[in-house]
């Protein structure tokens, strides 16, 4: 790590396509940045860490990693590309102030980039183009830039967003560039533009403020909520309150850590700064898009509201045949406690008790949503049964009923895998 901390901050997002190089990119971005050290062992792909993520090769939870170039410390967010996790991703995006849009230059821009690139241009940030892949002999960089340009303007971006810079390259070769032909040295040209086109968060005055934007559960800290700051400083053992999204007080506690990335890995730090994105642990109700304060703060910052289920299924007991020779989570009681447990930490996930006391209704964003917790439920050595995904139909403002999005297929059952999809 450097000697000294550094003085400035970005805090960027990395927008792209499933398989169309992101993590690829980060890997390389923090190996020439010197956060790892030349002979230090590294896993690819290091950013997905949960088997699942690995073995599909989708990011699944936004994660952030922390690069330092030169005197100034980049955040880097990794966005969800799947509309599934999008309760996730208005909340990310609201923690930078740019972000790179990594398109593949033989695909072109695909569906699940438009989804996440139309809520940051809404968002008012200004993209960096990056063409990745340049060394495929099927690539079409030109093209490629026509379609961006193309999906920019489809997604009413203004002006300034139109002319965004842009930059060319293979993260696999560990280079990128202004230019199609090169140089093909290293990243240099990326972390250049980061710091010459990204502001600096900007901070306001005043006491302590943090939205909390993602929440997991640790064994040993407890609940643990991320979020950018946006006034003030917070430090270990200050006292802290929790806003809801209507001003009403949740709960009033203390920090009892503050954590900061460093690389890939968290590190509990003394101080954490306004701009700096962070995970503060020592509270127990608050969640995702609560604000977390100072004792005088009282309005709660603006928070963009968690998007509704679109799919529902109910979880049960298995009372199939083939009950108990596959798991050993078995009972219901087992099953509500893990259902609730995800819940906590997975915002656009909804379940609810039924009047059955085996049976729970399990509400989320998509079925890739449900798919993975039933699979990684099942590799947690849990036993149950799972209805048919039924669309939740949603009212719009009028109160009508809107149309269920699309049609829908799950397929979980493989060769006995302890989950039974009734037909």
């Amino acid at each position: 790590p450097p000697m000294t901390e550094p003085t400035a901050l970005r805090n960027i997002a990395i927008i792209a396509h499933v398989d169309h190089g992101k993590t690829t990119l980060v890997d390389c971005l923090l190996k020439q940045s010197g956060t790892f050290r030349e002979n230090e062992q590294t896993e690819d792909r290091m950013m997905d860490s949960n088997d699942l993520e690995r073995e599909r090769g989708i990011t699944i939870l936004a994660k952030t990693t922390s690069v330092v170039w030169g005197d100034t410390r980049i955040n880097i967010v990794d966005t969800p590309g799947h509309a599934d996790f999008g309760g996730e991703v208005e909340r990310i995006l609201n923690m930078v102030d740019g972000a790179i849009v990594l398109v593949d230059a033989a695909e072109g821009p695909m569906p699940q980039t438009k989804f996440v690139l139309g809520k940051a241009l809404k968002l008012g940030l200004k993209p960096i183009v990056a063409i990745n892949k340049i060394d495929k002999p099927e690539q079409r960089a030109d093209e490629v830039l026509d379609e961006v340009f193309d999906l920019f303007a489809a997604l009413d971006a203004n002006e300034d967003q139109l002319d965004f810079p842009v930059l060319y390259g293979s993260a696999k070769q560990e280079w990128m560039a202004t230019d199609p032909e090169g140089p093909k040295d290293n990243m240099d040209p990326l972390f250049d533009m980061v710091l010459d086109k990204v502001a600096p968060p900007a901070s306001e005055p005043g006491a302590f403020r943090m939205l909390a934007t993602t929440i997991e559960a640790d064994p040993f800290l407890g609940r643990i909520l991320t979020g950018r700051i946006v006034s003030g400083t917070a430090i270990p053992n200050m006292p802290l309150k929790a806003l809801s999204r209507d001003g009403k007080v949740l709960e009033t506690g203390r920090v009892s850590k503050i954590l900061a990335f460093r690389g890939l890995e968290r590190q509990a730090i003394e101080k954490g700064e306004a701009g700096d994105i962070v995970a503060i642990a020592g509270m127990t109700k608050a969640t995702v898009a609560d604000t977390l304060c100072a004792p005088e703060v009282t309005e709660p910052l603006q928070a963009q509201p968690i998007d509704p289920p679109t799919l529902s299924m109910t979880f049960r007991v298995n009372d199939s045949p083939l009950a108990g020779t596959e798991g050993t989570k078995v009972q219901s009681r087992v099953i509500r406690e893990r259902l609730m447990k995800e819940a906590e930490g997975n915002v656009a996930l909804k379940v609810e008790d039924t009047d059955e006391p085996d049976a729970f209704v399990v509400s989320g964003r998509g079925e890739l949503l449900l798919a993975i917790l039933i699979e990684n439920m099942r590799r947690e050595g849990f036993e149950l049964a799972v209805s048919r995904p039924r669309v939740v139909m949603h009212k719009d403002e009028s109160g009508t009923l809107m149309e269920p999005i699309e049609e829908v297929v799950i397929d979980v059952d493989e060769e006995h895998s302890g989950v039974v999809v009734q037909k």
